[in-house]
């Protein structure tokens, strides 16, 4: 890290005070004093309290192999955006294209334009070209001038780098799951269960009624059961068939998103057979069934997603995985199905499944997941967890 003027030496009491509560867990964030100019990284907490600061970026500081532009729900491929989220709601007058700036770490800086989201908490930068350059070290930067909606300045110039991948390659952005994603499983015909399975996250069916639901409240440990009626089981159980109506029709609606996108990255790879594979981010396309024979390994970072387009049916086999590796998380992968999917009896999976039919989980399947399924979910002894958002 470069500092401009005086370097700044903290009392050897205070580094170890610092150090010590940090590596007992007694403080979340510190304060420190830091000479102007220095620049930090997202998340580096420095300064008071009432100053704002950039909690995390995408893509993240130090990323690699990020793609060059992405494509989004309705097929529009543009250059790939640098996006940060504050700590507080902005001044969006003050965030703007002179104070977010994106620049080749060695050249010159890239044009683009800057958007807040309606809370005022996260910025966007666009650039103005369709995709970023391959194989180049880019500087993304946030000046001192942008400031909350008090008029709070932030304390330092935030700065992160990424690297974009050797070869040109189109990224997809996120499914949006709206309502449908409160939900570790949603079904429109019912949720059968051999007990005792283990739910973590909300439980819904619709238009079907709450009879067809057959988990036990002890069984959803963290969660609502959602029903159209005044059925279902109890205390954990509320009738809210407005909110079901809205999550069913999300969750066909992302179904369309997935099974829509265009300009895949993978088609037809090893003719549905994805066992043994590392599979980076991107847009997968089958037109047979896939299966998971052995376990498969899905490698990117915490903002790369994954859309698998599956015409036929998932089959994962028993006591196989779907490992996340380099920070994926599961929230970013989506399998869209056409036909049924069948976990195996003590396979693990990952990701958010998009099921036109039947989702089945056979004995000691365990998913981090959320089960959407256009007909029923089937159930015997499992643990499905919602993946964090």
């Amino acid at each position: 890290m470069i500092r401009s003027g005086k370097s700044y030496r903290p009392s050897l009491f205070m580094a170890v005070l610092v150090a010590t509560l940090l590596a007992a867990g007694g403080i979340g964030r510190v304060f420190a004093a830091v000479n102007p100019g220095v620049t930090v990284a997202p998340g580096k907490l420095i300064g008071a309290a009432t100053e704002p600061t950039v909690m995390s970026s995408s893509p993240t500081n130090r990323a690699t192999t990020v793609p060059t532009s992405t494509n989004n729900s309705n097929n529009v491929v543009a250059a790939a955006v640098a996006t940060a989220t504050f700590s507080q709601p902005m001044d969006p007058t003050t965030v703007n294209a002179l104070t977010f700036m994106l620049k080749e770490t060695t050249g010159g800086s890239v044009p683009g334009t800057v958007v807040m989201n309606a809370e005022n908490t996260v910025a966007t930068f666009t650039p103005t070209a369709s995709a970023l350059n391959p194989n180049t070290s880019y500087t993304a930067t946030i000046s001192m001038a942008a400031k909350n909606v008090a008029g709070v300045a932030m304390a330092n110039p935030v700065a992160w780098r990424f690297t974009t991948g050797a070869g040109v390659f189109t990224g997809q952005t996120s499914v949006a799951l709206g309502k449908a994603g409160i939900f570790a499983i949603l079904s429109k015909s019912g949720i059968t269960d051999v007990y005792a399975s283990s739910i973590n996250g909300d439980v819904g069916a619709s238009p079907i009624t709450g009879a067809a639901i057959h988990l036990t409240c002890a069984e959803v440990i963290t969660g609502t059961v959602y029903s159209v009626n005044a059925a279902g089981p109890l205390p954990c159980r509320v009738t809210d068939p407005t909110t079901l109506t809205t999550a069913v029709g999300d969750m066909q609606t992302a179904y369309t998103d997935a099974a829509g996108r265009l300009f895949p990255n993978f088609t037809e790879l090893g003719a549905g057979q994805i066992g043994g594979l590392t599979l980076a981010p991107g847009l997968y396309k089958w037109s047979t069934p896939v299966l998971i024979s052995t376990d498969v390994t899905l490698s990117g970072g915490p903002n790369d997603v994954w859309i698998f387009q599956i015409a036929g049916t998932l089959k994962e086999a028993s006591a196989t995985k779907v490992i996340l590796q380099g920070g994926a998380l599961a929230k970013n992968i989506f399998w869209q199905v056409s036909g049924t999917v069948a976990l195996g009896t003590t396979a693990h999976f990952e990701g958010v499944i998009l099921g036109k039919t039947l989702i089945s989980l056979k004995t000691g399947a365990s998913a981090n997941s959320r089960l959407l399924a256009q007909t029923a979910v089937t159930l015997q002894m499992n643990a499905v967890t919602q993946p964090t958002k």
